[in-house]
């Protein structure tokens, strides 16, 4: 890990500022939803929005400790697979789904050769805290105990995607706690709320939106780390790779939770994008491609071997990122931009 946010960020993506910054001119903040029948509008909208499936994913019931979740798998074109990547899609714990992700999760895929197992975890407030991460954690596990079996393959990795990436490290210390987190060979955390406690001074620029309390409003001590992996012993965990946009309000709780990792003798590597804000990757801009071809090369390098196929970060470019899944027009932070089309409105 480089310390010093000059190392942080690759002199090459001053290319793709100004762009970035006429995106950032041209697009509206969202905010996200203060009420329970503002998060069912939001919903609705999401739902109104999700390209209906017709990809190759399949989906498919998995079980795991005694639980069941459901799951989407993609499997890549050609005949070689190298490795299975384990995706939890973002989405403030209570909007989102495994098939919004489909077109993204077919291009990683097809990029790295891996399968792509997406999770489709419950959502809050119907099913607030544990329930996310008991999902998150059955898919893994049946990962590990069938995933070479089904798949000609032992390597594994996850990602997530914002709630996603919060996600992904509960589900990594609870495979630690189990023995397991060696089985996992890497993982992708973009832009991840770390601190839904409020606690940290990253965690109080957050800690007022309404999805907190809609996924934890029955917890008393939020920084218990299945909830904040921010106060968690987060020794042990396999290699990670943290991206985060310079203008993102996750930003301080993402150099803080690579900071953590680091010390804790794991290996990290932590890309800061300029001029980008919550969600950038998924975004029709130059510094999106960029993020991405990163992420398939971290993937394809230091993951998967034999580096990536390539095609990725060219093709998210024309609007759709990949690694946990941003919701078109719906906000999970506060000041997250969505770009404007004609006649008003947001995509």
């Amino acid at each position: 890990m480089e310390i010093g946010l000059a190392r942080l960020i690759d002199e090459e993506l001053a290319d793709h500022v100004a762009e970035s910054r006429r995106f950032n001119a041209g697009a509206v903040a969202v905010r996200g939803p203060a009420s329970l029948a503002e998060l069912r509008v939001a919903r609705e909208r999401h739902a109104a929005r999700v390209r209906q499936p017709g990809g190759r994913a399949v989906e498919r019931i998995v079980e795991a400790a005694g639980r069941r979740v459901a799951v989407r798998v993609t499997v890549p074109r050609g005949d070689e697979i190298r490795g299975v990547y384990l995706d939890i899609p973002g989405g403030g714990f209570y909007i989102g789904s495994a098939v919004a992700g489909d077109g993204r999760n077919a291009q990683l895929a097809d990029g790295l050769g891996v399968v792509v197992v997406s999770v489709d975890y419950r959502l809050a407030p119907e099913n607030p805290w544990p329930a996310a991460p008991d999902d998150c954690e059955t898919a893994a596990l049946w990962l590990v105990e069938h995933g070479e079996e089904l798949f000609g393959t032992a390597v594994l990795a996850v990602g997530g995607f914002s709630a996603g990436s919060n996600l992904a490290m509960a589900t990594l210390l609870r495979m630690r706690d189990r023995g397991l987190a060696g089985r996992f060979s890497g993982a992708v955390l973009q832009f991840g709320a770390y601190d839904l406690s409020g606690v940290s001074p990253g965690g109080k620029l957050y800690n007022d939106e309404f999805f907190i309390e809609a996924y934890v409003g029955n917890v008393a001590d939020r920084t218990d780390p299945d909830i904040s992996p921010l106060f968690g012993d987060v020794g042990g965990l396999p290699p990670a790779l943290v991206v985060v946009g310079s203008l993102d309000v996750l930003l301080e709780d993402n150099l803080v939770l690579a900071a953590r990792l680091s010390a804790a003798g794991n290996e990290v590597d932590v890309r800061v994008y300029p001029e980008s804000g919550h969600g950038f990757t998924n975004g029709p801009s130059a510094m999106a491609a960029a993020a991405l071809r990163g992420i398939e090369s971290w993937l394809g390098e230091r993951v998967f071997g034999g580096g990536a196929l390539g095609g990725v970060g060219e093709e998210s470019a024309e609007g759709e990122g990949y690694g946990g899944g941003a919701v078109e027009g719906v906000a999970e932070f506060p000041g997250m931009a969505v770009e404007e089309v004609p006649g008003g409105g947001s995509q």
